[in-house]
Parts: C-alpha cells; sequence; structure tokens
C-alpha cells in the first residue's frame, strides 16, 4: 500500500511537471497567465466565523473580518456565448509576519461523489469548489462557494457591470471527505478594482489557509505546473 501511494505521488508530481512545459509556454505567449486569461478583479469583504457550527479550524471558525481580492475568470478564455470552466480567486491579505492567504476554486458540481468534476459554465453565480484537498487536524477537507441564488454574466466586462449595480454574494463552506459543506464566511464582492484585470498572481499551493496543508494528487501536479507557469512570465 505505501508503495502504490509513493508511486502515486511520483506520477502526479511527474504529470505537473509535463504539464508545466505548455503552460509555461502558453504564459510567454500570452505574456502572463497561462489559463484564466480574462478575468475581472473585484475588492471584496470576508466576514469569517459566521457559520451555525464549528468547522473544526481556527482560521475558519474565528470571526474575522477582512477586505480581500477577488477575481472571477474563464478558464480557455473561449467566446462568452459558450460555456467555459469558470474560476473565483480570493486573496486574503496578510500581517506584517504573515503571508498572505490564497483560495482558488473551480467551477464544479458539488454532490459528495461529484465535487471533484468541474463543470463549465456560463454563469458566474455558480458553486465552485477548491477540489485540491487540504490536510489539517480536522481531517482533509475541501472548500466551496455557494453562490446567492441569481443569475451573473461571466464575461468580465458584462460582469463588472452588473455587480456594479448588484453586488455578488457567495456563502464559504468547508467538507470533511465526502460530508455535508458546512457555511464558514460569507463572502461579498463590492466594487471594481482599478483597471478591469490588473496583473495579480494567486498561488494556492503556497498560500494556504493558516492551518491547512494542500494535499493530494491535486495539490501535488499543481505545485510543479505552478511553478513552470511563474517562470513562464519572467521577462527573458
Amino acid at each position: 500500500m505505501a508503495e502504490q501511494t509513493r508511486a502515486g505521488m511520483s506520477l502526479a508530481r511527474a504529470a505537473g511537471r509535463l504539464a508545466g512545459v505548455p503552460l509555461g509556454a502558453l504564459a510567454r505567449r500570452r505574456q502572463g497567465k497561462p489559463m484564466h486569461p480574462r478575468g475581472a478583479v473585484f475588492d471584496g469583504m470576508l466576514e469569517r466565523g459566521t457559520g451555525p457550527e464549528p468547522a473544526g479550524l481556527a482560521w475558519l471558525d474565528e470571526p474575522g473580518s477582512d477586505r480581500v481580492l477577488v477575481r472571477l475568470s474563464r478558464g480557455a478564455g473561449l467566446p462568452a456565448r459558450l460555456p467555459d470552466l469558470l474560476g473565483i480567486a480570493v486573496r486574503v491579505p496578510g500581517g506584517p509576519d504573515d503571508d498572505p492567504v490564497d483560495l482558488l476554486l473551480t467551477s464544479t458540481a458539488t454532490a459528495p461523489l461529484l465535487r471533484m468534476v468541474p463543470v463549465p459554465r456560463v454563469d458566474a453565480a455558480t458553486a465552485y469548489t477548491s477540489i485540491m484537498g487540504y490536510r489539517s487536524d480536522a481531517g482533509t477537507l475541501r472548500l466551496a462557494a455557494l453562490p446567492e441564488p441569481r443569475r451573473a454574466p461571466s464575461e468580465p466586462e458584462p460582469l463588472a457591470a452588473d455587480v456594479a449595480r448588484h453586488g455578488l454574494r457567495f456563502i464559504l463552506a468547508a467538507a470533511r471527505g465526502q460530508g455535508p459543506w458546512r457555511p464558514f464566511a460569507r463572502l461579498t464582492l463590492t466594487a471594481r478594482r482599478g483597471p478591469l484585470d490588473p496583473d495579480v498572481r494567486f498561488d494556492a499551493v503556497r498560500h494556504p489557509p493558516h492551518g491547512l496543508v494542500p494535499d493530494g494528487p491535486m495539490a501535488r501536479f499543481r505545485a510543479p505546473a505552478y511553478a513552470a507557469a511563474r517562470k513562464g512570465r519572467e521577462p527573458t
């Protein structure tokens, strides 16, 4: 069993390094983001500790409010009329001695056996999950952003106009294994941040929530793939 586990870990890392080659090339070609090339960036407010029952981890359960940066994007940059893998990225600023926290979530199903399956969408007010697992004292967790019941365009310019008029709100939740989603925070997008899509870079592997350790095949895949993409963005 241990040998099988090590083999699986090595395979995930090798796949990440392999994926990093085209991602790095795509980053150089696009002069920036190899995936999710088009998006809109917003200011937002994250209020933690708002769930009806504890999730079992201090960062999730302790009350706190943070002004955050939020980017909503289309994964492949397909035309607006076509479904695309949507993403939501949230940056919680760090303190003088702390790194920021980056959450990267992808449009997926949310049912127990399907919450790791990416689902293309056209509506930005949809469910997003981390897919990647986090090891913690409370067990292996996954995170989700569950939207208020309304529709919102996913194309950056119309989305920015829509948020300016109506705002956009999500409930953040955590699930242990295939267990139920337990709300722990409210996320509210408040206003567009300056230019529509400034060059903000998020890294969920290097900047996880405090007390959570990225783990599992997706984390081992992402680490080398992210490194290659970062290198592809560097000036040559």
